[in-house]
């Protein structure tokens, strides 16, 4: 029995059984289906619910993955019901490691606020689903876990606020809906930033072609603003102090790279594009990419995160430091530019998180 996702707003859980007849190390995967979605073709509605997976793919999943609690299988033309959970089975797969410890730096009966780790990803992916912070919490705390309120990329380390039960998990996620909530990252980017502040404010958007994951800038975007204030110049980088106003995917990485000043160890927008993301797909995490990259993972911190109380609406500030990793590029960036990494690949496996969070 594998433990499911809590319903919407912190109602009923979701099946947590597995149909009958299914490998016990399978993994479960449960969408419950809204109102509005009621008598869409199966495989249309996994599209409304796994982002950008094609109608070919969404119709393979359906053919090999998706049963009825009961053990029988289910047709990509079957119609989806209001109310209704659709199952959806995965064979066990052999994860890559992630770091397996959170920290923890806030917490009370309302909310839990996570130092999160680079490399752990926090929602299961193809890839990914014991090895989540997701399932983490799930193993810490219960049937009903703690609910992040956003997110963090995989490789970004820091602040991440988490609900612990059904009405403050949505007033956290109103807070930031609305821009209610005050956000701080720091970034080790390449080169000297000239200005000591900057604003940049460039509409964003998904490209049109390639890469489905990348974003861009375009005129015909989402607007996208963030201020960029130079903390310290060394040895040809930048450290830099990053506040978000909008929320876009990839924003910040987005807007230091159109600046022409990418974060150091981006795979997707530093200096060579995407190609050093696709270099680990097809290869892995290779001495040589790890040299171009000058870092294992992009130098990217969620530093404080300022937002409100959900029960008493007092001001609640939330701090991750600088993990060890990006202090010793700060400390050497001289050498990470010139192809002469100071920390390996193990930096997205929790080595130093280890350190920083001891098992208790």
């Amino acid at each position: 029995m594998l433990a499911g996702p809590r319903g919407p707003h912190g109602d009923a859980p979701m099946p947590r059984e597995l149909p009958p007849g299914c490998d016990p190390e399978s993994i479960l995967l449960t969408f419950p289906v809204a109102r509005e979605h009621a008598g869409m073709r199966l495989d249309r509605f996994l599209q409304t619910r796994i982002p950008r997976i094609s109608r070919t793919r969404a119709n393979a999943i359906v053919r090999n993955c998706a049963y009825r609690a009961d053990g029988t299988r289910r047709r990509a033309s079957d119609r989806v019901r209001a109310g209704e959970t659709v199952l959806i089975v995965r064979p066990p797969m052999k994860e890559p490691p992630t770091p397996g410890r959170f920290g923890v730096l806030y917490e009370d009966e309302d909310v839990l606020a996570v130092d999160k780790p680079a490399g752990l990803p926090m929602h299961p992916t193809a890839t990914y689903h014991k090895h989540t912070l997701s399932w983490l919490l799930g193993e810490r705390y219960g049937e009903n876990p703690p609910q992040f309120a956003h997110r963090l990329d995989r490789e970004t380390s820091g602040v991440v606020v988490c609900g612990k039960h059904g009405e403050a998990e949505v007033a956290l996620k109103l807070a930031f809906e609305r821009r209610q909530v005050k956000k701080v990252y720091l970034a080790i980017v390449r080169g000297g930033l000239e200005d000591a502040r900057d604003v940049i404010d460039l509409p964003m958007g998904a490209v049109d072609e390639g890469l489905h994951v990348l974003m861009t800038v375009r005129p015909d975007g989402a607007k996208a603003v963030t201020h960029v204030e130079r903390l310290e110049v060394r040895e040809g980088a930048s450290l830099v102090r990053l506040s978000p106003e909008s929320g876009r995917q990839h924003q910040l990485r987005v807007h230091l790279a159109a600046r022409g000043h990418p974060i150091i160890g981006d795979k997707l927008y530093g200096p060579a594009g995407p190609a050093p993301f696709l270099a680990v797909i097809d290869d892995g995490p290779t001495d040589a990419l790890l040299r171009e990259l000058g870092h294992g993972r992009q130098a990217l911190h969620a530093h404080t995160l300022r937002i409100a109380h959900p029960r008493t609406g007092e001001p609640l500030e939330l701090s991750s430091p600088l993990p060890p990793d990006l202090e010793a590029v700060w400390s050497s960036p001289a050498a990470v530019l010139a192809g002469r990494p100071v920390r390996g690949w193990e930096v997205l496996f929790g080595e130093d998180w280890e350190a920083r969070w001891p098992a208790p």
